[in-house]
């Protein structure tokens, strides 16, 4: 497998965690971007359609990534939100298609959720 994951959190050893999950998954990793302006500068050098999902925590050094989410949505990349802090309702009704796995989630459950999202789930 190569599909590549946008790995968007800004905690240093969750990033880490995350970004091992994704791999042992068989996924290519891009980032972990920290902040809403990294995550855009690395969509900007990507480009929307290079990426099979994107993995997201929704509070940013910088803010909330909803801007960054808002153009990976409306491209068609498959949205997981990963985040303790998040209202699950809001995320639902701006972006009805995506995944939430509340932080802390299973390593299984992020690797379900990401083969969900690459098969068109």
């Amino acid at each position: 497998m190569s599909e590549v994951v946008l790995l968007v959190e800004d905690e240093l050893f969750i990033a880490m965690d995350l970004q091992m999950t994704i791999e042992d998954a068989g996924f290519c990793v891009e980032g972990p971007c920290t902040s809403v302006s990294e995550a855009q500068a690395m969509i900007d050098r990507l480009g929307s359609q290079a990426l099979a999902a994107a993995l997201l925590d929704v509070r940013l050094t910088d803010g909330a990534v909803f801007p960054a989410a808002d153009r990976l949505y409306a491209d068609g990349v498959p949205l997981i939100f990963h985040s303790g802090h998040a209202d699950d309702g809001e995320l639902r009704r701006r972006y009805p298609k995506a995944r939430i796995c509340p932080k802390p989630s299973a390593p299984a459950d992020l690797t379900a959720a990401l083969q969900h999202c690459v098969q068109g789930g």
